[in-house]
């Protein structure tokens, strides 16, 4: 038996409305408000889920192409 590095890797994501000058600004105002914690996110803001190999192993890659080109035929 083998063991290989498995990521599990979860997104949250929020779109929020921000008042600000510009583009820059209004960033600037975001990245404050989530390192001071008046933004947090949870569970309700849960996007997306990825499951992927972390290596860059052959044998990894060719598996990779095995099962694109079963998702393909289905």
């Amino acid at each position: 038996m083998k063991t290989f590095k498995i990521e599990i890797k979860e997104v949250l994501s929020r779109v929020i409305d921000i008042d600000a000058k510009d583009l820059n600004d209004a960033i600037l105002k975001a990245r404050y408000l989530y390192d001071s914690e008046e933004i947090v996110l949870d569970a309700e803001d849960y996007s997306d889920t990825s499951i992927d190999p972390v290596t860059n192993n052959f044998e990894v890659e060719k598996l990779s192409k095995k099962n694109l080109m079963m998702k393909e035929k289905n």
